[in-house]
């Protein structure tokens, strides 16, 4: 089956340049993502990615996130956390509990991303470096968490 929407083919097309195929687990990993929409733990993939075995799905997400198909968050959650690669799905950020380690991703206004990029680009150009782009995660305790301590 050839890819049917315009995420597909950006997978498929990512995946081919690295001589990778889009198998059908592979497929039903980015469906799920997709569907999901923000940052998840593979167990929560695994509910909605459907008959994809565990075992298979550590292995096309190691392999999906070396073509950038998908990218890792890893802090100090039980769990790393999964999303479709930044440039498949736009340009954001994310909120980690630091209690929980739930990641959810937010965004900010145009005017401030290009002042947080200027301002990135003459800090790296004072380092004698060149800016490849920038990631904020912010640490919180989340509203589940701050609800279950009050208690």
């Amino acid at each position: 089956m050839g890819p049917t929407t315009e995420l597909d083919r950006a997978v498929s097309d990512r995946l081919a340049q690295h001589e990778l195929r889009y198998t059908s687990g592979r497929r039903a990993i980015v469906a799920a993502l997709r569907q999901i929409g923000g940052p998840v733990t593979l167990p929560e993939l695994l509910e909605f990615a459907g008959e994809v075995p565990q075992s298979s799905a550590y292995r096309n997400l190691a392999l999906m996130e070396s073509a950038g198909v998908v990218r890792r968050l890893v802090h100090g959650a039980d769990h790393a956390y999964y999303e479709l690669a930044e440039e498949l799905t736009g340009h954001h950020h994310h909120l980690i509990c630091e209690s929980c380690g739930s990641v959810d991703d937010f965004t900010l206004d145009d005017d401030l991303e290009v002042r947080l990029e200027h301002a990135f680009d003459r800090a790296t150009r004072a380092a004698g470096a060149r800016s490849m782009g920038h990631l904020i995660d912010v640490f919180v305790v989340c509203a589940d968490c701050s609800a279950r301590s009050e208690r």
